[in-house]
């Protein structure tokens, strides 16, 4: 770091914000620990991507920054996933939204769109679980999460739609409708 302060324009300034990343990236503890040290690693990826996009280090810290990015979807899945198992279904939905709404990019959302139908089916609301299995239909039809989720619902009469006007309804139309306002 101390080298990036004093010589931000050396040639070697990517390399070695590379290796600070790289730094806080190998530290990355497992998805029950603290997640500050993944937080930091983003960071410092995220300077390299936009400070030298065309350096040799770019193409490796985007892929490293997706997964970084994953890491932190899979930490509110965890927790996520203890609160639907003590049945708190609105400290649950708090998690699952989180991820369908901040981490949609990553490999996690299939599953929290998934867990959201359970949530919603285990507190009555039919329409939200309908509109999570909606999107979840549309954009992960061949996850085994929507075979998960299509039995719960058709096991309670109900089938995969966009209904009412919950936070999942207005995902629903911008993702698969394209309205925007």
């Amino acid at each position: 770091q101390r080298y990036l302060d004093f010589y931000p324009g050396e040639d070697d300034a990517p390399y070695a914000q590379y290796l600070l990343a790289l730094s806080y990236y190998d530290q990355i503890e497992e998805v029950g620990r603290d997640q500050g040290l993944t937080f930091q690693a983003l960071q410092a990826l995220r300077v390299v991507i936009e400070q030298y996009p065309d350096s040799d280090y770019a193409k490796s810290a985007i892929l490293k920054f997706d997964l970084a990015f994953d890491h932190l979807a899979a930490k509110e899945m965890e927790i996520g996933r203890y609160y639907l198992k003590k049945r708190h279904y609105t400290a649950a939905i708090n998690r699952f939204r989180s991820v369908v709404q901040d981490f949609q990019t990553t490999t996690q959302t299939a599953e929290a769109l998934e867990r959201l139908v359970e949530c919603y089916l285990g507190l009555g609301l039919t329409e939200e679980a309908q509109t999570a299995g909606a999107i979840l239909g549309y954009n992960y039809q061949s996850s085994p999460f929507y075979q998960d989720a299509f039995n719960l619902l058709k096991d309670r009469g109900l089938s995969p739609e966009a209904k009412g006007t919950s936070w999942l309804a207005t995902v629903y139309r911008q993702m698969v409708k394209g309205e925007w306002l």
